[in-house]
Order: structure tokens, then C-alpha cells, then sequence
């Protein structure tokens, strides 16, 4: 199995292996059932809200695995939630400090379900302290930074936000080798441009403009382009390099699903598959992204599983299972 490397993922694999050396071993699991299990019911709760497709991509898992995996899904979005829904920015920085303090605790009360449930997954899936620090800071980068120069720049912003998501995901299904990290990260960055390419109409109305500055250039776009909604043969053709790109990463990352342990490579297989099917939906309206926000309907979602399914059972059989 070879992996094919572009120069912006040196830097990222680098934080990767560093904050794989920060796990805690013999961490104990917290002995509150009864607050446990409600703060995981919470965390279930906040995920089946918050996004279909992670929460339909996750009930793949068996059941410890789902727990920990939701858990993990409602510290990201509390995470952003503080930054999206702050006053001001020095309040998300102050709350971003307390949170990251709560959220490092081995035994807090259940009087936060979300900081509960994830202590007792990371406990028990001996994830890494590193990877939870590396993605609270890059949510806060978006306090500070609201324009990318270069893609080598969002893909660092990207490893913040999504590849550690990823790294964290890897610690709870199980993984081979240290390898493994290097698809992890890949897998992340392209989840995290899918949503970058999906939610540009949004992200420009909270000042904020993800897409590499010198590839907007290259193509003759600027952001009054982008203010304006302008949907012609630059943005086409702007469009059609930024999907092909992703769609180049999703590929790459596939062989790394099988360096997982098996009962968690359908979920990762289905999560990746379903995000992936945005940009097709994106293609198919024409590249426009500014009049409606692209998706993929439950029908749809539910239709591609067996196609998925039996992607995965062919990985199976090749490793001999």
C-alpha cells in the first residue's frame, strides 16, 4: 500500500505524529453510570440535530463505538458553536480557554454531558490530549483569520478543524499502523473542502472567505464575484479545478479505510462516500452555490449504502476476512 504525499501534507503529518504522543495511559473510565449514560444520550441527541449524515454514518458502528464516536461529534460542535454564536470575539477566546480547560478534565461533572461523555470515550479509546487541543485551535483561527492565501494555507486551516476530527475518529474504531495517520489527515482535509465548496454562500455573509486567494486570481475572480453570486464560465471552470482536486483526496484516502479495524470501515467508508456525493450535487446545479446550499436527500443517502456495503465487503475480502 502506497500512499501518494503532496508537499502541504508534510507540515500536517508532522502534527499528527506530535500529538500522538500526548495520550495519558491509565486514564480511568468515569464510574457515574447514570450521568454517563445520560450524557451520552445528550451527545446522541445533539448529533441526530445537528447533522443527518454524520449521525446515519456513526449508527454503522456497534454500540461502544457509536457512543464514543457521537461524543466526539458533540465536542466538535460545541467547539464551534462557541466561536459561531459568541457576541464578540474576545468572548469566544475567553470561552474557548474555559472550554478547553473543562474539556481536558478526567472526571467532570455531569452537569456538562458533552465534557462527561467525551472524557469517558478519550478514557476508553486512549485518544490522544493532543488531537482535541490541535482542533480547539483551529476553531479559534477563525477569530482571527478570515482569508487563505494559498490551498497549503487551508490545508493547514483544514487539519485543524476536520483532520483531527478524523485522527480522534481513528482512536475509537481502531486502527493498523501508524500509516494509517497519513490517509486520516488526507480524509480530513478533503471532508473540510467539501464544506468549504458547499458553504461559500454562507461563509461570505460572516465575513469569511475560505477559498485559496490565488486560485480565485488564476481564474479572474475576485470577491465582488463572489458577493455578486456570479455564476459564469470563470466560476465554472474555478469550480470544476476545486472538485476535481477533492475528488483526487477522497480517492487517495480510500486505502487507508482498510488499515481499520473492520466493524468501523463501513461508518468511515459511508461518511466519506456521502460527503463526497455534495459535489456531485453541486456539479449537477451548475456549479451554483450562492442561490441554494447543495445536499444529498435521506432517499439519496439510503440508496447509496449498498453500493458502499459492497465496496467495503470487496476491501474485506482482499485483507482475507
Amino acid at each position: 500500500m502506497t500512499i501518494q504525499f503532496h508537499a502541504w501534507e508534510n507540515r500536517l503529518l508532522d502534527w499528527a505524529y506530535e500529538a500522538l504522543e500526548t495520550h495519558r495511559p491509565g486514564e480511568h473510565v468515569i464510574s457515574d453510570k447514570v450521568g454517563l449514560k445520560a450524557s451520552y444520550t445528550y451527545c446522541e441527541d445533539l448529533t441526530r440535530e445537528s447533522s443527518r449524515t454524520f449521525y446515519l454514518a456513526s449508527g454503522l458502528l456497534p454500540l461502544e463505538k457509536r457512543r464514543a464516536t457521537r461524543a466526539l461529534y458533540a465536542f466538535c460542535r460545541v467547539t464551534d458553536n462557541i466561536v459561531d454564536q459568541s457576541e464578540n470575539d474576545e468572548i469566544a477566546r475567553e470561552s474557548l480557554i474555559n472550554w478547553q480547560k473543562l474539556i481536558t478534565m478526567s472526571h467532570p461533572s455531569s452537569d456538562n454531558p458533552v465534557a462527561m461523555a467525551w472524557a469517558d470515550a478519550r478514557a476508553l479509546h486512549n485518544i490522544p490530549h493532543g488531537y482535541g487541543e490541535q482542533l480547539i485551535d483551529g476553531v479559534a483561527r477563525d477569530l482571527s483569520q478570515k482569508r487563505y492565501a494559498t490551498f497549503t494555507d487551508l490545508a493547514e486551516y483544514s487539519y485543524g478543524v476536520a483532520s483531527t476530527v478524523g485522527l480522534m475518529a481513528m482512536h475509537i474504531i481502531g486502527f493498523e499502523g501508524q500509516d494509517a495517520l497519513a490517509y486520516a489527515v488526507k480524509l480530513g482535509v478533503a471532508l473540510q473542502v467539501t464544506n468549504i465548496l458547499r458553504d461559500i454562500a454562507e461563509d461570505w455573509r460572516t465575513g469569511r472567505v475560505y477559498l485559496p486567494q490565488d486560485e480565485l486570481a488564476a481564474f479572474g475572480l475576485d470577491e465582488t464575484d463572489i458577493a455578486n453570486g456570479v455564476v459564469d464560465d470563470r466560476w465554472r471552470a474555478f469550480m470544476r479545478f476545486q472538485i476535481e482536486r477533492n475528488r483526487r483526496l477522497y480517492a487517495e484516502s480510500w486505502e487507508g479505510i482498510a488499515m481499520l479495524n473492520p466493524d468501523g470501515r463501513l461508518a468511515i467508508a459511508a461518511a466519506a462516500d456521502l460527503y463526497r456525493a455534495i459535489l456531485a450535487d453541486i456539479e449537477a446545479h451548475d456549479y451554483d452555490v450562492f442561490s441554494r446550499r447543495a445536499h444529498v436527500s435521506t432517499v439519496g443517502k439510503l440508496m447509496r449504502l449498498p453500493r458502499i456495503w459492497s465496496q467495503v465487503l470487496r476491501m474485506n475480502a482482499h485483507a482475507g476476512l
